[in-house]
């Protein structure tokens, strides 16, 4: 047994780190909060973060096994980020903890959230899921709120074109943010 596992801590492969790190970057592009009313707030951010490590959840979950595996170890390397991040920020060791959980748990219901709407479920709208979830702390235009989810669907579909080997490396790319 290797001293990380004895922690409790996996050693991903970097390639990880930098698909982590592609997700991130793409999410922190200032156009989703000047021009698309994102709030650039911790819950804002937390939320765009969200929105792309599902679009790209989504797409490894067609990808089989190994997909799956890939998709669990992006979850991992994003919470253990969210846990770094608010340590430094200061948030006291014993209320990490709690606060993780409750996000993981607005991950899994944003993940719901994002599903029902763009498969329609019950009547579900994914414009109706983001004014629930991105736009929380605001209040975005229809026509932003519209951009936002055209924007997703279009990333959900040029997201078929990655295999698995896109992913692993990483070298996917996402398009263009609306005007």
């Amino acid at each position: 047994m290797g001293i990380l596992a004895f922690f409790g801590l996996k050693k991903y492969n970097t390639s990880i780190y930098e698909l982590y790190g592609q997700i991130v970057a793409q999410a922190r592009q200032e156009p989703f909060y000047t021009r698309l009313g994102v709030p650039d707030t911790v819950n804002g951010r937390f939320d765009l973060i969200s929105l792309h490590i599902y679009i790209v959840m989504r797409r490894l979950k067609d990808l089989g096994e190994e997909g799956g595996k890939l998709s669990q170890d992006l979850f991992d390397v994003m919470f253990a980020d969210m846990d770094k991040n608010m340590r430094e920020m200061g948030i006291g060791d014993l209320r990490v903890g709690k606060k993780i959980k409750a996000l993981a748990t607005a991950f899994y219901g944003r993940i719901k959230a994002y599903d029902e709407g763009i498969d329609g479920h019950e009547g579900a709208s994914l414009t109706e899921a983001l004014k629930r979830n991105l736009y929380l702390e605001t209040d975005p235009t229809e026509q932003q709120v519209q951009k936002v989810a055209d924007y997703v669907m279009q990333e959900i579909s040029n997201s078929e074109h990655w295999s698995l080997a896109n992913l692993q490396q990483p070298e996917i790319s996402f398009g263009n943010i609306p005007e």
